[in-house]
This record gives C-alpha cells, structure tokens and sequence, in this order.
C-alpha cells in the first residue's frame, strides 16, 4: 500500500508539472523573445532620435560618437543620405532580432541582437522551472512517504490486534491514530475484544461451575453403584437402584440448570416444593459419605414445611453447604429447618473452626476459599439461591451456620384486568 500511494502521489504531480510546467515554458519563452524584441525596437528608436538631433544641429555623426549610446551586446547600423554606413559594434552572427526605424532627415537606423542572448535568458527559465519540478517531485516523495506510513502503521497495528483475537488474547488496546476511519475499525475491534473475552470469561465459568457441580452426584451415584455390587441381595439392589437412577435424574437437571445459568442466572423457573423431602433426599445421599469419614449427618426443625423455587436447585445449593461441611468443616452436620416470617430457612451447621474473620464478607466470592480448594461451590449456590429469588447468607463465622432463606409463597404478579396494573384509580 505504501508503494502504492507512493507512485500514485507521483504520478499525479508528475502530471501536474506536465501540464503546467509545458505551459510556462510555452509563455515564458514568448515573453522573453517579446521583451528582446521590445528592448531592440526601442534601441533603434531612441538612437535615431539621437542621429535626428545631431542632423538638426549640424554635428559630426561618426562610430566612435554614437557607440556609447549603443549596448555592447548589439550591433547598429546608421544609413545616411549620401555616405556610406556607419557601423557601431560587431555584427552578430546566425539568427538576430532585429528592429530598424526611419529619421525624419531620410537616414535609417537598424539594431540587431544576437537570438543567443533569447536562448540563454530561455535556458536560465527553464533551469529555474526544472529546478522547481523537482523540489515538487521531492516533497511529494517526501509527502507521500509520511502518510504512507501513518496509514500503514496503524493498518499493520490493527493487522496485530486481529490477529491476536483470533489467537485467542481478547484483550481491548484502546489504541488510537487521529483518522476516523481507522479509529471507528479501532473501536469495531476493541468491541469484539470485550465481547470475546466475555463469551470466553462465560465459557471458562461454566465449565469450572459444571465441573465442580457434577462432582458431587458423580460422586453419590458412584457410591450407590458401589453399594450394588457389594451386594448380593436383591432387594438391596433394586433399592440402590432406584436411589441411582434418582441421581441420574438429579445429574441431568443439574446439566440443564447450569447450561440455562450460563445463558441467563436469573431465569429461574419457580414452584411450591415439599421442602421436607428436598432435605430428606440430601440427608440419605451425603450418609454414606459421612459415615465413611466417621461423621454424622442428621436433620432438625419445624416439619411439613413448604417452599417456592426449583427443587433441583434447592437440592444442589443444600449439596454444595454439605460438601463444604464434610471438606473444611468437623464433627456432626446438622440442617435445621425454621419458619421465619414469610420464609422458609434451612440452616447448615457443623462443629469445625468455622470461617476465618477475614473471609466472612468474601466467602462467597468466586476463587475465594479457606484451604485449596476451586472457590467455586459457595459463588455457585449463592447464584442458584438467587436464580429463584432466595438468598444464601452466612449467619455465624464460629461455628460456621450458612442458611438458605425461600420464600414460602409465590410473589403477587398483577393481574391484566388489575387496575393498580395499568396505573389508574377505580371510581
């Protein structure tokens, strides 16, 4: 490109001085050979005016007289009735110009100037004007070589920034050049970058949420598989069977919920549960985990209670609060369900150290965690909790108490023919 404006910008001043430069040579040569002709006709006038006054006045008319009234370059001759030329100079030879004039006494005066002295004046102009061309020529080498590069430099750089996109670095330069159109392809690409790096920020979430929200029904259904073939009795078996197909169940909801949460976290899908059995489920599911780590799970607290949200969800947020306990926690986990004014709360409680004070306010900030571990778990559950709108607070550092707060009815949604809806009073 840069070769490109190069030549181009060249050839236009190239045709420029073609065009002009011709025609200046064209009238300055005819203004040149008008003034030596001009300067010639008015030597022969005024010196055969010179001759007519010497005439009148009866004075001697010779060479050496009159050749201090003639310029050195040019030559003149005196005719005069009855004697012979007079000759003041050197005549030229070759081409001249020439002017000759008529006295009032019958003589005839004649100048000539060599056309050498019309050619040099013509080759000193033309010097000037090639001179000229050419300074032109070298400033719009010149002209054209910095816009060149201001044009192509931030052509090459914009050539970088998308191939670094496409390499996969979606970070914005918020670079600029002071010319609008590679500007506006400047800000066309710094907003890809910030939508890229938001797909992939979204993708690399979701597969961290999934790989972390999975692990917990692969690893349920894994024990119930265990339990099955470390058993011969057949009713054990269709038992734990059922158990894990209910897991399986469980893991396909937990896969729609996280591809849904990914699309949009806040299009939860919302219904009055038996929050009972949501419990109950998580108990029987986390026992033998428990009982393998030599602790205890158990349930307390008000029965029969009722909640509004997506059992699934509830379900994985209670999961996640209980695979916290059994990794960072100590002794007995306890879920106690209460009534809370219109709320319905399931606390999750355990015997360990509980949080560190200065994690309280960030324990549910994503890649904030206590020990080594993702940070995952608890941002996740808390979006679950939110999705449908429940909240997950952590109620009490030492020991630890987390509790998930439902609403026991569904929120008032107003009606077409409300008349509060459209705004209006009724009469």
């Amino acid at each position: 490109m840069r070769r490109r404006l190069i030549n181009s910008t060249l050839a236009v001043v190239l045709v420029v001085i073609a065009v002009f430069g011709v025609s200046l040579v064209i009238v300055e040569t005819r203004t040149i050979t008008n003034s030596a002709q001009e300067r010639v006709d008015s030597e022969a006038v005024r010196l055969v005016s010179i001759v007519d006054s010497r005439l009148i006045g009866d004075e001697r008319i010779t060479a050496d007289i009159l050749r201090d009234q003639v310029d050195p370059t040019r030559f003149a001759q005196i005719r005069l009735h009855g004697r012979a030329p007079i000759d003041v100079g050197t005549r030229p030879k070759g081409e001249v110009i020439r002017a000759t004039e008529h006295g009032e006494a019958g003589e005839t005066v004649t100048v000539e100037e060599p056309r050498t002295t019309v050619t040099d004046e013509v080759g000193r102009t033309l010097l000037i004007i090639g001179a000229v061309a050419l300074l032109a020529i070298i400033a719009a080498v010149v002209l054209a070589v910095r816009q060149g590069n201001r044009l192509t430099a931030p052509l090459i750089d914009l050539a970088e920034t998308a191939e670094r996109l496409g390499s996969g670095d979606p970070r914005p330069r918020h670079k600029r050049y002071g010319v609008h159109e590679l500007d506006r392809v400047a800000d066309v690409l710094d907003s890809s970058a910030e939508r890229i790096a938001r797909m992939l920020t979204a993708e690399r979430r979701l597969a961290a949420d999934a790989s972390h929200q999975l692990r917990t029904p692969l690893t349920a259904l894994s024990m119930r598989l265990e339990e099955i073939a470390l058993t011969d009795d057949l009713d054990t078996v269709k038992d734990e069977a059922t158990i894990a197909l209910t897991q399986v169940e469980r893991l396909t909801d937990v896969v729609e919920r996280l591809l849904t949460n990914s699309r949009d976290p806040r299009t939860g899908s919302a219904v009055s549960f038996d929050l009972d059995e949501v419990v109950k489920q998580q108990v029987e599911e986390w026992r033998p985990a428990y009982r393998s780590a030599g602790r205890a799970i158990v349930r307390s607290g008000k029965q029969q209670l009722r909640a509004v949200g997506t059992p699934g969800a509830v379900a994985q947020v209670l999961a996640a609060l209980i695979e916290n306990s059994l990794m960072h926690g100590g002794g007995t986990v306890a879920l106690r369900t209460r009534v809370t004014g219109n709320q319905s709360v399931i606390e999750v409680t355990d015997e360990g150290n509980g949080v560190p004070h200065d994690l309280g306010a960030r324990i549910f900030e994503r890649t904030i965690s206590g020990r080594n571990s993702t940070g995952i778990g608890l941002a996740v559950a808390r979006d679950l909790a939110e999705a449908d709108g429940g909240r997950l607070e952590l109620l009490q550092s030492k020991p630890p108490v987390f509790a998930l707060f439902l609403s026991r009815t569904h929120p008032r949604k107003p009606a077409d023919d409300d008349p509060g809806a459209a705004g209006t009073t009724p009469r």
